[in-house]
């Protein structure tokens, strides 16, 4: 299939507080956009300010996909967002615009460009997932993580150790399959893409993000973050459930629990957000195809970096 008959896809991504949504917006009405979400938080209701949700009246007009579609009691899979996502495409592109992903869950971004399939390795072990769990719960998840790295070490780089739901998953997999999670994902990553596509990470200097990282922490907790997890609580959700394992949330959590104290809840959620952009960077630099799109080389202004998206997306046929 030449990429003339491939529907189109602009894919926005970078690490956390780069300065991704602003510049969505603005090249969403630059080039007739519809902005499909890949972020792993944002499809939950009533999780705002945690998620540093883009709100309706900062949207400025340009329709967003997949944002508040589930409730924080339900589990949203890489499977499930493939599905919504791949349907979203299709019917921006249907209206005769642009569909264009933004976000900073690279795996989401994977699973939608290169058509990944889920299926294999996915029978249910109830046992051995229980006794995972267990193990979890027992030993902490340090010791799982230890269990994924003697089995699969190249996940543990991209996986982080308290995402249990995640490490589960890989230790599952190679334990049904004799087959490192990492290397199936790297076989499915040499797949052709469904779309003719242009791959693009907004980036900045790394002590840059970081000090965004923390003016925004503070600026969530100043935003009524503690008074949203209370919320969130009250509705019987715990650490127990997937989408109370989001940066801020747990944290947040856990001093509503008395595990910990506000200070100490604000410092792990500064650390782990600025670990975690460490990370999103090191996935994308492993990504193939992606076009950097570096904020000084462009002296901070962001209609000199869409310029430079508008001509690469004209090179490739996409506008």
């Amino acid at each position: 299939m030449n990429n003339n008959n491939k529907l189109p896809l602009v894919i926005l991504c970078g690490p956390t507080a780069v300065g991704k949504t602003k510049l969505s917006i603005d090249l969403a009405k630059a080039i007739n956009g519809e902005i499909i979400s890949a972020d792993s938080m944002q499809v939950y209701k009533y999780m705002d300010i945690g998620s540093a949700k883009i709100m309706p009246e900062e949207m400025d007009g340009v329709k967003h996909h997949l944002i508040d579609i589930l409730d924080p009691h339900d589990e949203f899979s890489v499977a499930d967002f493939k599905a919504n996502a791949k349907r979203c495409v299709e019917e921006i592109a249907s209206r005769g615009h642009i569909p264009m992903l933004v976000g900073g869950t690279g795996f989401y971004v994977q699973a939608l460009l290169y058509d990944i399939d889920f299926e294999s390795g996915e029978g249910a072990n109830n046992k051995l997932r229980s006794e995972l769990e267990l193990i979890a719960k027992e030993k902490g998840p340090e010791a799982l993580f230890e269990m994924l790295r003697s089995k699969d070490p190249k996940s543990c780089e991209v996986i982080h150790m308290n995402n249990i739901k995640k490490v589960i998953r890989a230790i599952e997999y190679f334990e049904e399959t004799n087959t490192p999670i990492s290397d199936h994902n790297e076989e499915m990553h040499k797949k052709e893409s469904i779309y003719n596509f242009a791959y693009f990470v907004l980036n900045d200097d790394r002590e840059k993000v970081y000090a965004n990282i923390d003016k925004r922490v503070d600026i969530m907790v100043s935003n009524g973050l503690v008074d949203e997890v209370k919320k969130l609580k009250s509705m019987g959700l715990n650490r127990e459930y997937v989408s109370m394992h989001g940066l801020g949330y747990k944290e947040i959590d856990e001093y509503l629990d008395n595990v910990i104290s506000l200070e100490d809840a604000i410092y792990k959620i500064k650390r782990d957000t600025r670990h975690f952009a460490k990370r999103q960077i090191t996935w994308f630099k492993r990504e193939k195809e992606v076009i950097w799109l570096d904020k000084p080389s462009f002296e901070y202004n962001d209609e000199k970096i869409i310029g430079h998206i508008k001509e690469i997306l004209n090179d490739k046929g996409i506008l």
